[in-house]
């Protein structure tokens, strides 16, 4: 169901709309780098504080919850704030967060940190495809659309590579220094440009229950799998923590469903050519996190390749991206092929399990493996910006706000999700093995059958995606 010609053909878009993108963009890969570049560092860090691989683990997660929990509240208080100034907020928070964090003298005060940080990544985050898609003209929409995709593909791809430059250039405190400078001139740039015209709201209206049970969601469901990805028994804690999990979110829908002003509208959910690019979607951000988390493991536990020589494959994709996304979204502007979004998740799946057989195999040709990667740009460049650009027009204007946050929570989840799946998936396989060490140390033959098997599901995870595509293309007619 789209949303009526009239309603969008109204939106003339900004005079300034190509600064207003440039700002957007900037603040979402700031924020879509921060979540994985001290993967990179985290051994400095643990050397730094003298504490365990485990302590030091939470700085990452300290930074992956609340932009997960928090973005679609910030959805509802952008209502009563505006998007603009909730987005320069952001900004804000973030800038005076990353100088915190470069400056902390203990761990927990790096965690402290990471979690205002993330907060104001949120605030920016939840509202940047609402700001970019009004700032469009319906013309311009897809090919805007596009870029979020290029950019979220590039800042996931990017940060472990960038964050192993600068470790070993500036020393780990400056993957978070370096934010100073590029905040401070967004600052000042978002106060002479961004202006974005709102309708307010006359109070901040938020379902403060809903919000607890929906953060309480989360944070169960990622402690579920992390506990998973350590053991596999049947503990009391697991279950404890799945029965929280299951009764928050049989709360929360009930919330929902009565709330005046819900978070959530669930009403949304009515709106089918909404619901089934948003399945698509989170699918999507699962296989490829499985695929970038475990990928250089891979390379260099079985290929023998340096960080470096990984960094510069894993900048195939995110290259392909930022050049084609843009371009797709500019031709599906004007032809909008409607099976388009199914043909990318079509090859993205063709590639992901390709790479996971010859990835399995005894040959392991160097340029085979590097093709998959051009395919799989490819494939998201098909996928991206159609996608992106149904799910912005599946619902009224009114609903925009939170179409826009809810899809960044989705986004931000099917990346969290990647990530856990990863960790569970590799280590019941090891376990079934009868190996207990760490990743790193398991052999090249027992790491390459292990890797191969999660890559070749991430792309049956893509499958589903290319069918749940294939059927809204039908229901589009």
């Amino acid at each position: 169901m789209h949303v009526e010609e009239s309603d969008l053909e109204k939106e003339s878009g900004s005079e300034n709309r190509y600064i207003v993108l440039l700002l957007v963009l900037t603040g979402v890969l700031m924020a879509v780098v921060d979540g994985s570049v001290v993967s990179i560092a985290l051994p400095t860090i643990t050397a730094y504080f003298s504490v365990s691989i485990a302590q030091s683990q939470i700085i990452m997660t300290a930074y992956l919850v609340p932009p997960t929990s928090l973005l679609m509240i910030f959805g509802k208080v952008a209502e009563y704030v505006g998007k603009a100034r909730l987005f320069f907020i952001g900004i804000a928070l973030f800038t005076v967060s990353s100088l915190a964090c470069g400056m902390s003298t203990s761990l927990n005060l790096l965690v402290l940190c990471r979690i205002i940080q993330a907060t104001g990544a949120a605030m920016m985050f939840s509202i940047s495809s609402a700001i970019i898609f009004q700032a469009f003209p319906r013309g311009e929409q897809g090919r805007a659309m596009g870029y979020i995709g290029a950019t979220v593909a590039i800042g996931s791809m990017l940060g472990p590579t960038l964050g192993g430059f600068i470790v070993d250039l500036l020393g780990w405190k400056y993957i978070f220094l370096i934010n100073v400078p590029i905040g401070i001139m967004q600052l000042l740039l978002s106060f002479r440009y961004m202006i974005i015209e709102d309708t307010r709201s006359h109070s901040v209206d938020v379902d403060w229950v809903g919000a607890v049970t929906l953060i309480t969601i989360i944070v169960s469901l990622m402690a579920i799998l992390g506990q998973l990805s350590i053991s596999f028994t049947f503990q009391p804690a697991i279950l404890a923590t799945a029965m929280i999990f299951l009764g928050s979110l049989a709360a929360f829908v009930i919330i929902e469903s009565r709330h005046k002003s819900p978070l959530l509208d669930l009403s949304i959910f009515r709106y089918r050519m909404f619901v089934l690019p948003c399945i698509s979607m989170i699918l999507f951000f699962v296989a490829n996190l499985m695929i970038s988390i475990l990928g250089p493991f891979y390379f260099e536990g079985v290929m023998g390749y340096t960080a470096s020589q990984v960094g510069l494959i894993y900048l195939i994709v995110p290259a392909i991206m930022v050049i084609g996304a843009p371009v797709t979204g500019w031709v599906y502007d004007r032809h909008q092929f409607r099976y388009l979004a199914a043909l990318g998740m079509l090859i993205m799946a063709i590639s992901m399990m390709l790479l996971g057989y010859l990835a399995g195999s005894a040959g392991r040709d160097p340029r085979l493996l590097l093709l998959t990667f051009v395919s799989m740009g490819i494939g998201g460049v098909f996928f991206q910006s159609p996608n992106n650009t149904e799910i912005m027009r599946a619902l009224p204007r009114a609903k925009i706000n939170i179409a826009s946050s809810f899809t960044a929570t989705i986004r931000n989840l099917g990346m969290a999700l990647g990530v856990s799946f990863s960790g569970v998936l590799v280590s019941l396989q090891l376990a079934q093995a009868g190996y207990y060490g760490t990743l790193v140390g398991a052999g090249p033959e027992l790491l390459a059958a292990t890797i191969s098997r999660v890559m070749i599901l991430a792309g049956l995870l893509c499958i589903i995606g290319t069918l749940v595509s294939i059927y809204r293309g039908m229901n589009s007619a």
